[in-house]
């Protein structure tokens, strides 16, 4: 049954039967490559809409029991390494990108939260969400999906704990620690307006990330099919010791989320890449992409962004490296 679910409701393997039959009906003559390609493309961008669409509504009117001020209330009842686990929690039903989350770190330090909770956050809301969790299930499978769910949260728990350690407040810029704040009473929302949230925010969030997915597909058909597998296993594969590493450093200057990510490693994955690699790049490109970074700097001084692109790409790197050694394990 739960093959069932994983390959044929979250991974549509049959909308991709369908295509394929489709496009051979249409020309049997057609090269196998662009065949391929085609397939790939087609399969790939409608599966990852519908469920983009599906989760975006969903994870949007659970997110709607937790304005920003009702977030900021729950987080500054805990303390420690308590507040670091619910503020990464909390991340997870976050916006899908950095550049996303960063308004909402803006106003929670603004908030007087300590920088570790604010920071556990920032690291987990791109990183991890139940978004990805699906998604992941889909192509991955479920044991990869929740593993990479676990460390995600991990890195983001333990790098919010050290960059508190570190006491680097005063690396916070000072028109954030001056905000105003204004108290405001929490309004009472019914459910057709949770609704109506919930789709406005999937519409929206939709728009935004649409030709990242695009882009994301396109170049994953190309790897899928054109780029020669002897090749992908030279680079990325397990006889290179350093594919984490560079996998890690080439998703820096990239801007996606992990909806547009994911066809690129699912391609790789496909090709011969180490499944740690694969997962390395994705990580890289959600949590520390170059736009993200230049964001971020707007609000917190050089020394803090130092720490926290170091912590990030150790970590990482680390999971990278934990996922190599278990690979056979776990697909």
């Amino acid at each position: 049954m739960w093959t069932f679910i994983q390959d044929e409701i979250l991974g549509m393997h049959w909308l991709n039967r369908l295509i394929g039959d489709g496009l051979m009906h249409i020309g049997s003559s057609w090269d196998p490559r662009i065949l391929g390609s085609v397939q790939f493309f087609i399969y790939d961008t409608i599966k990852i809409c519908i469920l983009l669409l599906s989760l975006i509504f969903i994870i949007s009117y659970i997110q709607s029991f937790f304005p920003p001020e009702r977030s900021k209330r729950i987080l500054g009842r805990f303390h420690g390494l308590a507040a670091n686990t619910v503020a990464a929690l909390l991340g997870t039903v976050t916006p899908f990108c950095s550049c996303s989350s960063i308004p909402l770190f803006i106003g929670f330090t603004g908030a007087g939260l300590p920088i570790g909770t604010t920071f556990s956050f920032l690291i987990s809301s791109p990183m991890v969400d139940m978004g990805s969790l699906i998604i992941l299930t889909s192509i991955f499978g479920w044991k990869i999906a929740a593993l990479y769910t676990v460390l995600g949260l991990v890195i983001a728990i333990a790098g919010g704990s050290l960059i508190e350690r570190l006491h680097l407040e005063g690396e916070v810029e000072s028109f954030i620690r001056e905000m105003p704040q204004i108290a405001s009473e929490e309004e009472k929302i019914t459910f057709r307006e949770r609704v109506s949230y919930a789709w406005t925010q999937a519409c929206a969030t939709f728009k935004r990330v649409f030709p990242y997915v695009l882009i994301g597909v396109g170049i994953g058909s190309v790897i899928h099919n054109w780029i020669p597998e002897d090749f992908v296993q030279k680079i990325l594969g397990g006889h290179n010791p350093f594919g984490v590493i560079l996998a890690t450093v080439v998703g820096v200057p990239m801007y996606a989320d992990i909806f547009g990510t994911i066809p690129i490693a699912e391609s790789l994955l496909y090709k011969g890449a180490q499944l740690g690699v694969v997962l390395s790049f994705m990580m890289s490109v959600t949590t520390l992409s170059l736009p993200s970074m230049i964001m971020l700097r707007k609000a917190i001084k050089p020394k803090l962004l130092g720490v926290f692109i170091a912590i990030c790409t150790v970590g990482i790197i680390v999971v990278g490296y934990i996922f190599n050694l278990v690979q056979q394990y776990i697909t």
